[in-house]
């Protein structure tokens, strides 16, 4: 406001002096006219200038790191989701919870009424029935608090991801590429929620034909796992591309071998991972407590027990268990191949930091691996060894984004 006042007395000033001139000296008709040009082309800038909208926020390399720390903070939350949810199967808690409300289950039980009427209805179902007839009103308190715990984990999952999205769009921060991810990220948290329920349900089915342990099914268990994996992979991977600056890296067929072999080696670990859904789903943590062989034989004689073939390796026990071992020592010869053929490269130091810290994982992940089978699958030591395969996914991601190609 200052300086337009300013520029306004000034041009005042000029047309004054220029009427004055005319009066005064009418033997200068060049300078009339310049002040008169350059009054009413300063003007019209300002008139211009003043019609103009309010420029909008547009993605710059601020908005890029809010954006990345929001992404790699909301993988975060992914994991401790994926890390609950371990626990809640390890402890058994994942049924004690026999609805689904998305709000009203938000408050668990207060009175004593509340919890005798939550209590009768878990004693309705098949877990109760077979397993804990003789469980008490504290002990179902525990477990019903597990898994509420980790359903309300989930809920903060959701919020963490779709009100910032809400925020940035309306602040600008999405160019169109952006936008299409962050909608398909919310799409994929919504998704994740009712997979996770259709899987609850599995378990809480009658099966008169079956005299097992109720237990949900390990197909939707995997698929649960698994969406939450890459819910936890693709957001993790775009907050790294936006946070941490494009490597300086020289193309070379060498470069482009190890960048095919960081992808393959991540893929094995993430199936690695997977496999070890229907681990859990089938308790075959519990069939053979030996390492290197299993029992007194290297390959099992009920591998492929059942028919067809292809059943066993989704519902047989020992084959699941068998799939998991090869598939863990294959990671680990993979990422220890990787290791090796990187350091005859010239790579950045954060590359090399990255891939020296995925190999340290993968031993102390098999090590956790092994401990937790020969002692007969520990609580602690099976939740830690689930945390240890997104902490070496992780790692892989890490390493894919410091090796990944430089845009265009």
């Amino acid at each position: 406001m200052l300086l337009s006042s300013l520029r306004t007395t000034f041009l005042c000033g000029c047309r004054n002096a220029g009427r004055g001139l005319q009066h005064s000296n009418t033997r200068s008709p060049q300078l009339r006219q310049w002040l008169v040009k350059r009054g009413q082309s300063t003007i019209t800038a300002e008139a211009g200038a003043s019609s103009a909208p309010a420029a909008t926020t547009v993605p710059n390399a601020a908005s890029n790191r809010i954006l990345g720390r929001w992404l790699v903070g909301c993988s975060g939350l992914v994991v401790g989701a994926v890390v609950l949810g371990g626990v809640t199967r390890l402890t058994e808690s994942g049924l004690s919870m026999v609805d689904w409300h998305l709000v009203r289950e938000m408050k668990p039980p207060q009175s004593q009424a509340e919890w005798e009427a939550e209590f009768s209805k878990y004693q309705q179902f098949p877990e109760f029935k077979i397993m804990n007839r003789d469980m008490t009103l504290p002990e179902f308190k525990f477990i019903f608090y597990m898994e509420w715990g980790h359903r309300m984990w989930g809920r903060l999952v959701g919020l963490a991801y779709i009100l910032p999205t809400v925020y940035f769009w309306r602040k600008g921060y999405f160019n169109r590429s952006m936008k299409g991810k962050v909608l398909g990220l919310c799409g994929f948290v919504f998704f994740q929620g009712l997979l996770g329920w259709y899987m609850v349900k599995s378990g809480l089915e009658e099966k008169p034909e079956s005299y097992d342990v109720p237990r949900v099914s390990q197909y939707r268990l995997s698929a649960h796992l698994g969406s939450a994996l890459l819910l936890y992979c693709a957001s993790l991977w775009t907050g790294l591309t936006l946070l941490l600056p494009t490597p300086k890296l020289t193309e070379s067929k060498r470069l482009l071998q190890l960048r095919r072999f960081a992808k393959g080696t991540g893929g094995l670990v993430f199936l690695t991972a997977l496999s070890g859904a229907f681990v859990a789903g089938l308790d075959a943590g519990l069939v053979y407590n030996s390492f290197p062989k299993m029992g007194e034989r290297w390959i099992p004689d009920d591998l492929l027990a059942f028919s067809p073939a292809l059943k066993n390796f989704f519902e047989n026990p020992t084959t699941v268990q068998f799939d998991h071992r090869i598939l863990g020592i294959s990671s680990l010869a993979a990422i220890t191949g990787l290791y090796m053929f990187s350091r005859r490269m010239i790579l950045p130091r954060r590359a090399k930091i990255a891939i020296g810290l995925l190999t340290a994982m993968a031993y102390g992940q098999v090590a956790l691996g092994i401990s937790t089978l020969l002692l007969y699958v520990p609580t602690p030591l099976a939740a830690t060894h689930q945390s240890g395969s997104v902490a070496l996914l992780s790692l892989a991601i890490w390493v894919l984004a410091e090796l990944r190609k430089m845009p265009k």
